[in-house]
């Protein structure tokens, strides 16, 4: 299915590795010319050449930290063209309401919540003097699925979900769409790091992580390829009616898997 792609311009936040990058794959593939943004400048850098090497496209990377004011309005004038935005970065970490105290939960509201939010009022205005454009935000399944100790992510979750539904609703009216994706366990470097602490904890041994993969759906984890390929359809014109809504990709645990 030829997604109609070829030539748009994306942004995409928290690019160097995981969801981020498998996006990046996915839109270079189609043919998009991709901005990628994160704080891992070297990461990002060898990124970028490889996918300009690979699917003759341009690449470029932009070293930001999307906690701070300036680093938004950097990167939002840098991507006055851009056609989609792929809103990604984040690092919210676990533990329950005891272990999260306000600055550590403040720390990582600023990049997954606020930055996501700070970064879309910006390119949205840019977006609608324009004309045209899609916002896809990158959020997780514990926003409608809540985990107590993953409360300082499933709250911030919870808003991003109504943030893209809110702005979403009325969207198209400036031709504008708005979605987000909420993935559950996608076997990233972050996934897997978790897993082996877990492991650690209760077997003893982190080489012991996959044997808490063995109760999920297909015995694994979402591949991080599986959401960037969404993206890149909701982004693409295939997808031209949808706008305010989430999907959920998380093999159904949000369903009653378990």
């Amino acid at each position: 299915m030829d997604l109609h792609l070829r030539g748009k311009r994306v942004l995409i936040t928290g690019a160097s590795k995981g969801i981020g990058a498998a996006a990046a794959e996915a839109f270079a593939e189609e043919g998009c010319d991709v901005m990628l943004a994160a704080r891992s400048g070297d990461q990002l850098k060898a990124l970028t050449e490889r996918l300009r090497s690979a699917h003759q496209i341009g690449a470029t990377a932009h070293v930001v930290d999307l906690r701070k004011a300036e680093d938004i309005a950097r990167l939002a004038k840098e991507a006055a063209d851009i056609d989609i935005l792929v809103n990604n970065a984040g690092d919210i970490p676990s533990g329950s309401i005891d272990k999260i105290d306000e600055a550590t939960w403040r720390h990582a509201w600023e990049l997954k919540v606020f930055g996501y939010i700070n970064l879309t009022r910006a390119v949205y205005a840019q977006m609608k003097a324009r004309g045209h454009g899609v916002i896809v935000n990158d959020i997780g399944a514990a926003g409608e699925k809540f985990d107590t100790n993953y409360i300082c992510g499933s709250a911030g979750n919870a808003a991003l979900m109504a943030f893209t539904r809110a702005l979403g609703g009325k969207s198209l009216a400036d031709n504008i769409r708005v979605v987000g994706i909420n993935p559950g366990p996608v076997g990233t470097e972050r996934h897997v790091m978790r897993m082996k602490i877990r492991a650690k904890d209760q077997f003893g041994d982190e080489d012991r992580y996959k044997e808490f993969q063995k109760g999920m759906p297909l015995g694994r984890p979402a591949h991080a390829r599986e959401i960037g390929d969404l993206m890149a359809f909701l982004a693409s014109d295939r997808s031209g009616y949808t706008s305010g809504v989430i999907f959920t990709v998380d093999g159904g645990y949000t369903s009653g898997w378990g």
